[in-house]
C-alpha cells in the first residue's frame, strides 16, 4: 500500500494529467488522509466489505454530495457577496451564471446542477433576435464544457416549448459536447408534440437529452422545484443531497441462506447499516464541516432543512438469480416472471424500509430511494435495477420489464435502451418509444444510439473517441474520460446489445 507522500508524487508527476486534475486529485488525497467519521464496528465492517458503500465520498465531508442552488435569487437579486448587481440584459445574464457557477461545490468540485436555463435566461430575451440568441448560446455552451469540463455537470430545459430550449437543443446536438449534461422535461399537458420531437431527434443524433417525466417528478417534489442533476438524479431546488451510500444488492444476496432470510432479516440489517453510515456523514457536514456559513445560506441560494440523502441500492440483476438459485428455480431477472416478480417485492420492500426510518437533518425527515447506476470499479455487479450488459432484450419488452420499479425510486432511475443506428431512418420511432415508456411509468427516458460518438456510461456522458486517446496515453481534458475507461474496461459498458425499433414494438401496436 502506497504512503500518503508517494501517492500526492505519483499524482503530481503524472504525465497524462492537467494541472487542474492534478489539484483535484491532490485535494482527495488530502482529505482521504483525515480520519473517517465515527462507525460502529458492525458499520465499518460492512463499509470495509463493500456490501455497503459510501461512493467513496471522502473521508472529511465538508461539502453535500449534490448541490442545487435556487439560481433564479442571483437573477433577480444579484449576489452581495460575490458583487454583482442583479441582470438586465442577456449577455448579463449568462455572465452572472458563469461567475455563479464557480462558486457551487459539489463531490466533484465542479457544479453538478447549472438550472433550470430556459426559465433563468427567458426573460432576459425580449428583443434578443434569433440568430443573436443562437450565438450567445453557443458561446456559452462551449465555455461550459471548456471551462467545467465534467459530464455530471447537469442543465435543465422544460417542460414548456420556448425559444432558449429549442436554442439549446440545436447547439446540443451540433457541439456534441460530453457537458452540459442535459435532461429535457416533458409534460403532455404543457410540452407541444413538435419540442418533444426535437428532443428525441436530438438523442439520435448525439445520445442527449433525458427526457424527463415532469408530472410524475413534480408530484414527489413541493412547490419550490426539483432539478435533474449529475447523472438522472431528482432533489429538492435551494437543497440538494448529503450524502449517498448505496448497498450492493449481490453481495447482500450471497450473505443470505435463503430467499426467506433475504427479505426477512439481511436486507433490512444491511440497510440499517447503511443509515448508520449516512448518520455519521450527515451528522459531520452539518456539526462539524461550517459548510452552512456560507453565502450561499445567507443569500437564500440554498437551505439547510432542504437536503435530502439519497439511498443507493444497486445489483438487482445478480441479487435476484442468485436468490432464484437459491430457491431452486432457473429463472433471469428481466426476462422471467417469477424472477421480475422477486425484484419488485425487493424493491417495494426497499421503498417501506426507507419510508420508515428516520434521519435527522434531512429533508422531510426520510431519505430517499435511488437506483445507484454503478461506480467505474464495480465489476460483475450491475447497476441500480438493469438487465445486465449484453443480454437486454428488444425496447418494448425492456421497458415492460423494468417500468414497475420506477414509481419507488424517488430520487432517480434510469435505464439506458441501446438502440441500433438503423433508427437514424426512422427517428419518429424514437419519439413513440418514449411516449410508450412514459405511458408506462418510466420516470426518465434515455437512449444511445450504436453509432455515435458521444454515449451514456451510467448516466453522464463520455465521447468514444476521447476513449481511445485516453487509452493511448495521451490524458483527456474532460474530467469523466478517466472514469468512462475504466467502466469501460470493468463492467462491459460497450457490451450493451444495440436492438432494433420496429414498426411492431410501437407502443399502440396491437392494442
Amino acid at each position: 500500500m502506497p504512503t500518503t507522500t508517494e501517492k500526492f508524487r505519483r499524482i503530481v508527476e503524472d504525465k497524462t494529467l492537467s494541472f487542474s486534475q492534478k489539484a483535484r486529485y491532490l485535494a482527495i488525497e488530502a482529505e482521504n488522509s483525515l480520519p473517517y467519521p465515527a462507525l460502529d464496528d458492525e458499520t465499518a465492517q460492512a463499509l470495509e466489505d463493500r456490501v455497503i458503500c459510501d461512493m467513496y465520498e471522502g473521508n472529511a465531508p465538508y461539502k453535500p454530495r449534490y448541490v442545487l442552488p435556487d439560481y433564479r435569487i442571483v437573477m433577480q437579486r444579484g449576489s452581495d457577496y460575490l458583487e454583482l448587481p442583479a441582470p438586465t440584459t442577456l449577455d448579463e445574464a449568462i455572465n452572472t451564471l458563469m461567475i455563479a457557477y464557480h462558486h457551487v461545490p459539489s463531490v466533484t468540485g465542479i457544479p453538478v446542477y447549472i438550472g433550470q436555463l430556459d426559465d433563468l435566461l427567458l426573460p432576459f430575451c425580449e428583443g434578443v433576435s434569433d440568430d443573436a440568441l443562437y450565438r450567445k448560446i453557443k458561446l456559452f455552451w462551449r465555455y461550459i464544457d471548456r471551462v467545467l469540463p465534467d459530464a455530471f455537470l447537469h442543465a435543465n430545459i422544460g417542460p414548456t416549448d420556448n425559444r432558449v430550449a429549442r436554442t439549446i437543443l440545436r447547439v446540443d446536438a451540433e457541439l456534441k459536447q460530453i457537458a452540459p449534461n442535459l435532461t429535457f422535461l416533458y409534460d403532455p399537458e404543457i410540452s407541444s408534440e413538435s419540442i418533444l420531437e426535437q428532443a428525441t431527434n436530438n438523442i439520435v443524433e448525439c445520445s442527449k437529452p433525458h427526457i424527463g417525466n415532469h408530472p410524475v417528478h413534480a408530484a414527489t417534489f413541493d412547490e419550490r422545484g426539483y432539478g435533474i442533476v449529475s447523472c438522472y438524479n431528482a432533489l429538492p431546488i435551494a437543497g440538494g443531497a448529503s450524502t449517498m451510500p448505496r448497498v450492493n444488492l449481490r453481495k447482500v444476496a450471497e450473505c443470505a441462506n435463503n430467499v426467506a432470510e433475504f427479505f426477512d432479516s439481511v436486507l433490512p440489517r444491511y440497510m440499517e447499516l447503511g443509515f448508520r453510515l449516512c448518520e455519521a456523514r450527515i451528522d459531520y457536514l452539518f456539526n462539524k464541516s461550517s459548510f452552512f456559513n456560507s453565502f450561499l445560506v445567507d443569500e437564500g441560494w440554498i437551505e439547510r432543512d432542504r437536503f435530502t440523502v439519497m439511498f443507493g441500492v444497486y445489483g438487482m440483476a445478480e441479487a435476484v438469480n442468485i436468490l432464484m438459485e437459491k430457491g431452486g428455480a432457473q429463472g433471469k431477472y428481466g426476462f422471467d416472471a417469477d424472477a421480475n416478480a422477486m425484484g419488485l417485492r425487493m424493491t417495494q420492500q426497499m421503498s417501506e424500509i426507507v419510508n420508515a426510518r428516520a434521519l435527522k437533518n434531512v429533508w422531510r425527515g426520510r431519505a430517499m430511494l435511488h437506483s445507484q447506476a454503478g461506480i467505474s470499479i464495480d465489476k460483475g455487479t450491475t447497476p441500480g435495477m438493469r438487465i445486465p450488459y449484453g443480454t437486454e432484450p428488444d425496447p418494448v419488452s425492456h421497458i415492460r420489464a423494468l417500468a414497475p420499479h420506477h414509481a419507488y425510486y424517488t430520487s432517480g432511475i434510469s435505464e439506458i435502451l441501446t438502440v441500433d443506428e438503423t433508427i437514424k431512418n426512422n427517428p419518429g420511432a424514437m419519439l413513440q418509444l418514449c411516449k410508450g415508456a412514459f405511458q408506462a411509468g418510466f420516470r426518465e427516458f434515455t437512449a444511445n444510439v450504436a453509432s455515435n460518438d458521444l454515449v451514456r456510461v451510467t448516466g453522464y456522458m463520455i465521447r468514444l473517441s476521447d476513449v481511445a486517446r485516453f487509452q493511448a496515453c495521451e490524458g483527456s481534458r474532460t474530467n469523466t474520460t478517466v472514469l468512462g475507461t475504466e467502466a469501460a474496461e470493468n463492467t462491459g459498458i460497450l457490451d450493451r446489445k444495440p436492438r432494433v425499433v420496429g414498426v411492431e414494438l410501437a407502443p399502440s401496436y396491437g392494442q
